[in-house]
């Protein structure tokens, strides 16, 4: 695509200069011994990304577990920081499980090495979706047990990293649980377990769509720079959260691979485009998306988000089988007819089951057990997915999951610093080029 077409040297030894500093950051934190909790040792939680996600993935963290301490805290804003552990300090259920002295508080771009190396057991990575790659890498080479946001990566580079240092966990013997969060739903478990027994028979064609309202944004102020301003508007810039059929829709995707016993589809091809949200605030990302996924069986999932203001708004998905229809977001199944209900997931359950939570309870009960959860495939293919969406539309061509996989396209920016960041151009379908 036109972010990534060309490299001069300058940004390749630039970004060399980053990786090969990352890498000897990790090698020195691999050394570390490999913690292991279990009876009354306390786990020590670090929270690296102290915006709105981060801080409540934190409490979540802290409920999780009666011998728990918050102890490290990163961002790349010290403002960012301080409303986090006010808003943690200011909650009297986990107020005596924090422990972030001044030392503690890491700011800047390498906040993530320093809270790696802060002593802590388990790390909860909830920075915009660009950094999750190398923070997740350096994470499981200091060996620390993991909680990731989603998605885990804006581009296949990102997507390769993070695969090969899940499976590094995996050998590890290292938990990391996703911030997918709707598998940690009870009410979804249930719907999907349904699924692959067979209660609406085999699949035939799924149809997934997020459309919403606007999101939040942050006027510039004049004394922020370029990149000040992009990473505080993160949600718009494509090189940050990947755009938003990406950064949300993976939501609705990830629950359609899941439907297919995490069987990734071969081929998608779609639309988009930015036809309402236009202003700079706005950034490069697209305010539309529609994508259709196709399975190498001849499955194929619809799929479509929109993120714009005075529209019918939609989440909902759908899964069609040969003896019925499963109204996902409802746990519903009925009869081919329509009418007659096969199953239901008690609406009451439905509202007690707290996902956010559910998946640190299970994080640090694989920690004490010793039993580790990785989700590591599901959350890094359906990023892919994602990302498989964007390229389509960005570009206007059928692309491939070989292709998508093997992609070059780097959205990485020339480097990590407070000064001028070029915006990079809109994509226009069939001008756009796939790499």
């Amino acid at each position: 695509m036109t972010q990534a077409n060309s490299r001069d040297k300058k940004v390749q030894v630039n970004r060399r200069r980053f990786m090969q500093a990352s890498a000897a950051g990790a090698a020195i934190l691999a050394s570390a011994p490999n913690v292991h909790a279990d009876g009354n040792d306390t786990l020590r939680i670090g929270l690296i990304g102290c915006g709105g996600r981060g801080t409540g993935a934190a409490a979540q963290a802290l409920r999780a577990d009666r011998n728990v301490r918050l102890t490290a805290l990163g961002d790349a804003f010290r403002d960012k920081l301080e409303g986090s552990l006010t808003q943690l300090r200011a909650d009297a259920a986990i107020a005596n499980k924090i422990d972030v002295p001044r030392e503690r508080q890491f700011v800047g771009f390498d906040a993530y090495r320093d809270v790696l190396n802060s002593g802590v057991d388990v790390v909860l990575l909830c920075s915009p979706p660009h950094f999750r790659p190398a923070h997740l890498e350096a994470a499981v080479n200091a060996r620390k047990h993991v909680f990731a946001e989603k998605p885990v990566a804006v581009d296949a580079p990102g997507v390769r990293r993070c695969l090969a240092a899940c499976r590094m966990a995996q050998e590890r013997r290292l938990s990391i649980v996703s911030g997918l969060c709707w598998r940690y739903h009870g009410g979804m478990r249930e719907t999907f377990s349904r699924i692959h027994q067979g209660s609406i028979g085999d699949i035939v064609s799924m149809q997934c769509s997020y459309n919403t309202g606007l999101l939040w944004s942050h006027a510039r102020q004049a004394s922020w720079s370029d990149m000040e301003w992009q990473m505080r508007n993160w949600l718009y810039f494509t090189w940050l959260s990947g755009d938003f059929n990406v950064e949300q829709h993976i939501h609705s995707l990830d629950k359609m691979a899941w439907a297919m016993r995490d069987q990734y589809p071969v081929r998608a091809s779609g639309l988009g485009g930015r036809q309402v949200r236009t202003a700079p605030e706005f950034g490069n990302i697209f305010d539309h998306h529609a994508v259709v996924y196709e399975y190498a069986n001849g499955v194929k999932c619809f799929s479509q988000c929109r993120q714009m203001a005075n529209c019918t708004n939609d989440v909902t998905d759908h899964v069609w089988g040969t003896q019925g229809t499963c109204d996902v977001m409802r746990h519903r199944m009925t009869a081919r007819d329509g009418r007659r209900v096969i199953w239901q997931y008690p609406a009451a359950r439905a509202r007690g089951d707290d996902m956010y939570q559910t998946e640190h309870n299970e994080l640090f009960a694989s920690i004490r057990s010793g039993n580790p959860i990785n989700n590591g495939e599901y959350m890094t293919k359906s990023s892919m997915m994602a990302i498989m969406g964007r390229m389509a539309t960005y570009t206007g061509q059928t692309i491939t999951w070989e292709q998508a996989m093997n992609s070059r396209e780097d959205l990485t920016p020339q480097r990590y610093e407070w000064g001028q960041l070029r915006v990079p151009e809109v994509a226009r379908p069939g001008v756009t080029q796939f790499s």
